[in-house]
């Protein structure tokens, strides 16, 4: 059985020439192509950074609705998490 992959969308862009030169001696190093490298740094971006930022962004309309809780609340919760643990 075949598994079928789906293609994606081809893209053009403009990279620095020592950015290209990189990923070339990457792509070189591996035996892989210059696509499979973006892609792998692209997905690792994405994973990290690219991440937060959407985390973030998610806070951000969460306090924008007033999905918020009160900091001094928040830290007494804390304290009797802490004094319960301790007793």
């Amino acid at each position: 059985m075949s598994v079928k992959r789906e293609l994606s969308d081809p893209i053009s862009l403009r990279l620095p020439v020592d950015v290209l030169s990189e990923i070339e001696e990457v792509a070189r190093t591996c035996e892989r192509s210059r696509s499979w490298v973006i892609v792998r740094a692209l997905k690792s971006y994405l994973a990290n950074e690219g991440r937060d930022v959407l985390e973030l962004a998610s806070a951000r309309r969460a306090v924008d609705a007033g999905d918020v809780r009160d900091l001094d609340e928040v830290l007494k919760e804390v304290e009797a998490i802490v004094k319960g643990a301790a007793a």
